[in-house]
């Protein structure tokens, strides 16, 4: 992995490369490359480690008005990061891009003597095996990429080109995406629909097991038993001004303060403020299958599954019928799990491409269970393969570090636990509650960001030099806990980790010295003066406190204390969220870090 782009038309290869591959600079890479072919069949083939930066610089001295080529940002699994070990990579006359990662290449490097290895990479032996069947003239090029993929054990997603026929770009997915752009005398090839942005609005969205032959004018799918697909055309949604940072100095900052907005986006016509109601229709659940529900499975990574975990608390209040299980996916794709009867599945990704979570997808259906995507793009595969789905609409997220999905995943899940609870007959005195302080939530978002960007800005700065911190809540500040804790981590580097109030006494507290801080969540409710009790118990070692409250009368001696004012009463620890984000980012740019592109992460995990 990581990003994938193709062209073949009449305009300058090069140049759309180049392009396509800076908008997939988001993802995580750390080298590149890219390969184009003239008419008389001669490759100019161009790799550097590190930034695309480096990659332009040798272009400058290569540059060839080829009107066909392929480009991959490179993310390493298999071999360190080197120019080596950059795609594209060569066999013969043919060059390829891939994602994903083949499982047995150790095996068939075996059985491909004749081809010198260059590289520690699994995508070129796949390369080499394509081209035991092509270099012989034995297969067209499309059919040699079939024979060598049925022998292939792992996901790809696959761009290969010939210096025998500079007219066609053979493409090919298995669990890693792949989009073919329909342009006007171009056809586009990208691993995310982002690098097509700006060049067509059309695009096919490959489906796993498909193989497609394309020229300019023509796209040819089949499946990899030679079976032809007719392929459907879908639209793009996104534009220019989604993927650029629109005045911001970074895409992070960006995301987070696009918050009302993304929020907004996700709650169109889904809330009914007269009537106190919400209303799902694309889970496709009909009132009785709701009424059945008795077990919800929340699957996630990462970001997802601290959404999934904050829904759970939320759901389980209004609807105390249902028990809520939240799973990490790299964990229950793996368990012999069973899932009771009257279970209903989430599935949460914001790419909708996240290897694991795509497992459990497909794990969970074949025991016959319900399957409803809580999903970001459009097109995406778990988008395609539930059962049924909730678009977050937040937009694209171009910084790795997840923000504005984090928010609307949580409430696409808490107005589908709302659905459920009113097809039951929950009294809608329990339900009115919650759909009020959703229809409110945007604005107090709006405010929040408002009100303290600054403040926090100042005071993130005091904590850029530690080397670690705990992030402390209880109840649904505890998700809230563990979503900082991850922010803070992925982008700034410092070991962040976060505990649930309670369990301070049963070995963190050992913890607690003059190398860490401590962000304590204290939100208003039944649970406040416990959590209050436990910041004394830090406090009595020597801890260093940041606390977030919306309680007046929190008057602990603290080192910093960020009061929110708010009427939020239920959803407070999304509002604490929000302090969360701004604090990892700004403590980032106090350490002069790559605040979008965090080392050793990519945005859309598509490998285990």
């Amino acid at each position: 992995m990581c990003g994938i782009v193709g062209y073949v038309g009449d305009n300058n290869a090069q140049d759309f490369l180049i392009s396509g591959l800076k908008r997939l600079e988001y993802r995580g890479y750390d080298s590149a490359g890219i390969v184009t072919i003239n008419d008389d069949g001669k490759a100019t083939l161009i790799r550097a480690k590190g930034k695309i930066s480096n990659l332009e610089e040798r272009l400058a001295r290569k540059k060839r008005d080829d009107k066909i080529g392929i480009g991959h940002t490179r993310w390493a699994t298999h071999g360190e990061p080197s120019e080596a070990n950059a795609h594209p990579h060569r066999a013969g006359k043919l060059y390829l891009v891939h994602n994903g990662i083949i499982e047995n290449y150790k095996e068939l490097k075996e059985h491909l003597k004749e081809h010198e290895f260059k590289s520690e990479t699994d995508s070129e032996v796949l390369a080499a095996l394509i081209n035991s069947f092509y270099g012989d003239g034995k297969y067209p090029l499309a059919n040699a990429v079939v024979q060598a993929l049925k022998l292939a054990k792992g996901t790809y997603g696959i761009a290969v080109i010939s210096e025998d026929n500079p007219n066609e770009i053979v493409v090919a997915r298995s669990g890693s995406p792949l989009v073919i752009g329909i342009g006007d005398g171009a056809t586009l090839i990208a691993s995310d629909a982002s690098a097509l942005v700006g060049h067509t609005k059309r695009a096919i969205y490959l489906n796993d097991g498909e193989v497609a032959r394309v020229t300019k004018n023509s796209v040819d799918i089949k499946t990899l038993n030679a079976e032809p697909v007719s392929a459907k055309v879908e639209e793009i949604e996104t534009n220019l001004a989604a993927i650029q940072k629109g005045g911001y100095e970074h895409f992070l900052l960006k995301e987070i303060m696009e918050q009302p907005e993304s929020l907004m986006e996700t709650l169109r016509g889904r809330v009914n403020i007269k009537d106190g109601t919400v209303r799902l229709g694309g889970p496709g659940l009909s009132e009785a299958e709701l009424r059945k529900i008795k077990h919800l499975i929340i699957v996630g990574c990462g970001t997802a599954y601290h959404a999934g975990l904050l829904a759970a608390y939320y759901i389980e209040k209004f609807t105390p019928e249902i028990t809520v299980e939240v799973v990490i996916a790299s964990e229950y794709r793996y368990r012999q799990a069973y899932v009771p009867e009257d279970s209903v599945a989430l599935i949460v990704s914001q790419s909708g491409e996240t290897a694991d979570t795509l497992a459990c997808l497909r794990e969970i259906k074949k025991q016959g269970v319900k399957t409803i995507g809580i999903v970001n793009a459009i097109g995406s595969t778990i988008a395609r393969e539930v059962d049924g789905g909730t678009y977050v609409h937040v937009g694209p997220e171009i910084s790795v570090a997840s923000t504005k999905a984090f928010t609307s995943q949580v409430i696409a899940m808490v107005m589908f636990g709302l659905t459920i609870a009113e097809a039951k007959g929950v009294r809608n005195t329990i339900i009115r509650p919650y759909v009020e302080e959703i229809f409110k939530l945007p604005n107090e978002i709006r405010e929040v960001l408002g009100a303290y960007q600054n403040t926090i800005k100042m005071e993130a700065k005091k904590y850029a030099e530690y080397e670690h911190a705990i992030y402390l809540g209880r109840d649904t500040a505890y998700p809230t806990a563990m979503e900082g804790a991850l922010k803070l981590k992925e982008v700034s580097y410092i070991d962040a980790n976060a505990y649930a109030f309670g369990e301070l006494k049963h070995g963190p507290l050992a913890l607690i010295d003059d190398r860490f801080f401590v962000m304590a969540f204290l939100p208003k409710g039944e649970l406040y003066e416990k959590a209050v009790s436990n910041t004394q118990e830090v406090l009595a070692r020597g801890g260093h406190v940041i606390a977030v409250t919306n309680e007046d009368s929190f008057d602990l001696p603290v080192e910093n204390v960020i009061k929110i004012t708010t009427s939020m009463e239920i959803f407070t620890p999304i509002l604490m969220n929000l302090i969360s984000q701004l604090f990892a980012y700004y403590v980032t740019v106090a350490k002069g870090l790559n605040v979008d592109q965090p080392r050793n992460l990519a945005k859309s995990v598509t490998v285990e």
